[in-house]
Formats: structure tokens, C-alpha cells, sequence
């Protein structure tokens, strides 16, 4: 399920502003409190927002949005995302994918390429995956985040050390605006760049909603990919560093 028109604006003016409330919402959209309420109920069982007494607040820069619920943010905006990056990479070619629901839908548009080895730590990936005769698929090893399917660890850091593959596709749950890419899993990092240091052309995959978000642990420096694919890239600086580090940066709004 996605969230409906309403809802994600709702969730859009509670980034922007950290906190939305009942009776202001009900006079913004001209619907009854009730309405509202059930809104923010939806919005909270996804763990999209944290219910507050008279409203809702945004979750803080230290915890990440559940699962379940990021896949709903911007799911058209990803979908297009994962469109371009699988037109960068050709059959026959070796790749990473990385934790991720933009990752995943790379993972989705590459059902029709011809024999690709794709090596992730992403458990929804294999297995969306692992029917296709011509996909190689390798798993690696290591602690299964209950969240969200994803691999980490130090087991998973050394298999993919293992490996030097011709496409890494990866995700950020934030992009800084001096361009540094961030995540909230420490573990989750070790695995991200252990990939980037082990594939000879990064892709990295945000939507738009990433610059407007902040998490404590740094992946890398954007300056480290070949090719940042996003529906708009919003922020000035990081045009200008694509541009003097010759990063590829396609936007599929464009």
C-alpha cells in the first residue's frame, strides 16, 4: 500500500516543520479531526511519524523511518530511479546491490537483462530475484537485520571483500549538503563501503527526500561514485560538486 495524497503531505509538512497537529491539519485539508486522526494513526502504525498528544511528531535524525514505511515515500520517484540505473548497466556484467528500498527497485527493473552476477546483502533482492534463470545471485553472509532483510556485520564486510565486480548500485539514508552520504546503522555502513572500495563504477540511487533528512554515520563523500541518479536534485552544492568531481548525475524529473 502507499500512503494517499493527503497523507503524504501530511508527512512532507511534519519534515518540514518536526511536529503537525490535529486541528490545524483539519483546518488545512477541510476535513473533520477524526479524519485526521485516522490519518496520523496510518502514518504512525507505519512508524512514518511518532504520535504525540494532540498531533505527531517526525522521528529524530538518530532513528531511521520502518521499513515498510519508506517504501511507500516517493515510491513513484523510485521506481523511475531504478528505470535509469538499470539502463546503465548492461548484460553480462558482475554488480552489488546494497541495502535499500531504492536499491530494490533497481533490483526490479533488471529482470530482462542477460546473465548478471549480483552479489547483496539485501534479502528481498535474492529472493525477488533468484527465479530468473540468467541472474546469477549470491547472498552474503552474516547477522539478518529483522527490519528490514538486510545483511551486516563483519562476515558480510569480509565476503564482500571477496569480490571486484563491475557495478556497485547503493543507497543513502541522507545526503548532506557538503555532499557526504549518511546512514543511521553503523553496521550497515562497514558493508557500504567495503562495496564502494570493491566496485570499478559506484551508482548511487536517492530520491529527492534524502536532502531533506540527517543521519549520525557517515558512508562516504558522493565524490566517490561514478553516477548519482535522483527525480531532482534539489540542493545547489551538490550540483556543483557533481560537476568539479565529474559525477554523472541524472535526474529523472528532468
Amino acid at each position: 500500500m502507499y500512503f494517499t495524497e493527503r497523507q503524504s503531505e501530511i508527512l512532507e509538512l511534519a519534515k518540514a516543520e518536526g511536529r503537525v497537529l490535529v486541528e490545524d491539519l483539519a483546518t488545512r485539508f477541510s476535513v473533520t479531526p477524526q479524519t485526521i486522526r485516522k490519518d496520523l494513526n496510518d502514518l504512525c502504525d507505519a512508524r512514518a511519524l511518532n504520535r504525540v498528544h494532540g498531533g505527531a511528531i517526525y522521528p529524530s535524525g538518530k532513528e531511521n523511518v520502518r521499513y515498510d514505511a519508506r517504501r511507500r515515500i516517493a515510491a513513484p520517484e523510485k521506481l523511475a530511479i531504478g528505470q535509469a540505473a538499470a539502463a546503465l548497466i548492461p548484460d553480462n556484467a558482475s554488480l552489488f546491490i546494497n541495502i535499500g528500498t531504492t536499491t530494490e527497485a533497481v533490483g526490479t527493473a533488471l529482470t530482462d537483462h542477460r546473465e548478471l552476477m549480483i552479489i547483496t546483502n539485501n534479502i528481498n533482492v535474492a529472493n525477488s530475484l533468484r527465479v530468473y534463470p540468467s541472474m546469477e545471485v549470491v547472498i552474503a553472509g552474516g547477522v539478518v537485520r529483522a527490519s528490514d532483510g538486510g545483511v551486516v556485520g563483519e562476515a558480510a564486510v569480509d565476503f564482500i571483500r571477496q569480490f571486484k565486480v563491475d557495478y556497485a548500485v547503493i543507497g543513502a539514508s541522507a545526503i548532506d549538503p557538503d555532499g557526504a552520504l549518511l546512514d543511521f546503522d553503523y553496521r550497515e555502513v562497514k558493508v557500504a563501503q567495503a562495496i564502494i572500495a570493491n566496485a570499478r563504477n559506484v551508482i548511487l540511487v536517492a530520491d529527492s527526500t534524502k536532502f531533506e533528512r540527517t543521519a549520525p554515520v557517515r558512508i562516504g563523500h558522493i565524490s566517490q561514485v561514478q553516477a548519482f541518479i535522483t527525480d531532482r536534485c534539489s540542493s545547489l552544492t551538490v550540483r556543483q560538486i557533481c560537476a568539479e568531481q565529474g559525477v554523472r548525475l541524472i535526474e529523472t524529473e528532468a
